[in-house]
């Protein structure tokens, strides 16, 4: 059966104040580094109204029987680039993304010499012309990098290397550097390369880690099997734009970076025969869950992507007029259409945003870490959980937890809603 979309109006989103959704983060309270135990982080558990403490070894205790947890299998490239002029000029290079002729990440990365990515270029001015070079450490090749074009959200880089037949992530694992978040204030270290990826990553395409799975070791997930919660995977390749801060004054200014997402056909016929609750494990999954039922539900109305591509925009959920399909209809469109297709996965970009007034259609719960105050992230903790976000976040500053990427986790429950 359909329902009456309840969504307000797309004018009243777009006006909320970005100022509402910040809070003090002192310095000292962002992680610079991982414990050395990856599960015993700890864990503030937001459900019915209620916050309890606990450790993340122990999360398979807080979840139901049955429940879903999915996540984010995209691993994290060494996209940091560091070179030096003759003069002893340092110029960093962050890759963020390929330019054509390549749409998916990931044969981008497998793409032998040259390729053309758009780049940050950090002390640019210094880098007028002429290229830049940097030498493997076991000497078996040269990297060279001419700095092209500006654009709006960096440069286009073209990078050469030899022998050309290897690919541009076979470089970049052995000349680059983790690309750590600018509110981590440290250079990156060889460890990095290890901690800053979860222990289940396989799709080379991130240049940030989906930090909600770092916690996850081989013991959680052995206590998830024990307790009857199922476990799979989806991709989502997580961009620089993760970390823009929201500086406009109303949420409607903020522009939203695409990211690209990737789902097997079996993973949505799953969808369809669930029933106990779906825990994305990080924001990167919700927003990939949540899109997909967007699209299920365009298809659903008759509205077919173009043929090249499958795109989410920012806005699409406020926008929607009429009756909305639920979630079998939507899914079912999806699955249908994959099929269709002749493919046994789906490839696209959202752009999706997600803010308080939205509307939650396939995610009942969620792990995630704790936020930079007046980011898009914090925006989608207090869609779901409501204005009690304050309250937790002034818990976990009293109790002494620590926060961002390296930090400790939270499990916030939809039902907290006011």
């Amino acid at each position: 059966m359909n329902r009456v979309s309840q969504k307000p109006k797309i004018e009243r989103v777009r006006g909320l104040s970005a100022g509402d959704y910040t809070y003090d983060l002192p310095e000292s309270r962002i992680a610079a580094y991982p414990l050395a135990g990856r599960d015993t982080s700890k864990l503030l558990v937001y459900k019915d109204k209620q916050i309890i403490d606990t450790r993340f070894s122990h999360i398979a205790d807080e979840l139901a029987p049955g429940s879903l947890m999915v996540f984010n299998n995209t691993r994290v490239v060494q996209a940091r680039l560091e070179f030096f002029k003759a003069t002893g000029a340092r110029i960093e290079v962050f890759c963020l993304q390929p330019e054509n002729p390549f749409y998916d990440v990931a044969l981008a990365l497998g793409a032998p010499s040259p390729v053309r990515w758009l780049c940050l270029v950090g002390n640019a001015k210094k880098w007028k012309s002429g290229p830049l070079t940097i030498a493997s450490p076991d000497g078996t090749f040269v990297l060279q990098a001419l700095k092209g074009e500006k654009q709006a959200d960096g440069y286009l880089v073209d990078f050469s290397w030899k022998p050309a037949n290897m690919s541009f992530a076979e470089v970049l694992e052995k000349v680059g550097k983790t690309p750590l978040p600018p509110y981590i204030i440290r250079p990156a270290e060889d460890k990095d390369k290890t901690t800053y990826q979860t222990i289940f990553a396989r799709e080379d395409g991130s240049v940030a880690a989906p930090t909600a799975g770092l916690h996850f070791t081989d013991r959680v997930f052995s206590t998830l099997k024990k307790t009857d919660i199922s476990v799979d995977y989806i991709t989502l390749h997580v961009g620089a734009g993760t970390f823009k801060p929201v500086t406009a004054k109303t949420i409607g200014k903020h522009h939203m970076h695409a990211e690209q997402f990737i789902i097997e056909k079996t993973f949505v016929d799953k969808l369809l025969k669930q029933d106990a609750p779906v825990v994305p494990v990080g924001t990167t999954c919700m927003r990939t869950l949540e899109s997909i039922f967007w699209i299920g539900a365009k298809l659903a109305r008759g509205h077919m992507p173009p043929a090249d591509r499958v795109f989410l925009s920012q806005w699409a959920p406020y926008e929607w007029k009429g009756a909305l399909p639920d979630k079998k209809e939507a899914l079912s469109a999806l699955s249908e259409y994959i099929g269709k297709q002749g493919k046994d996965s789906l490839e696209g970009e959202t752009a999706l945003i997600i803010v308080p007034g939205y509307d939650f259609a396939l995610t009942d719960a969620l792990v995630t870490n704790f936020h930079q105050p007046g980011s898009t992230l914090l925006l989608l903790v207090a869609a779901f959980v409501g204005d009690r976000w304050k309250d937790m976040y002034a818990h976990a500053l009293k109790k002494n937890y620590r926060f961002l990427s390296y930090g400790d986790a939270c499990l916030l429950f939809r039902n907290n809603l006011d």
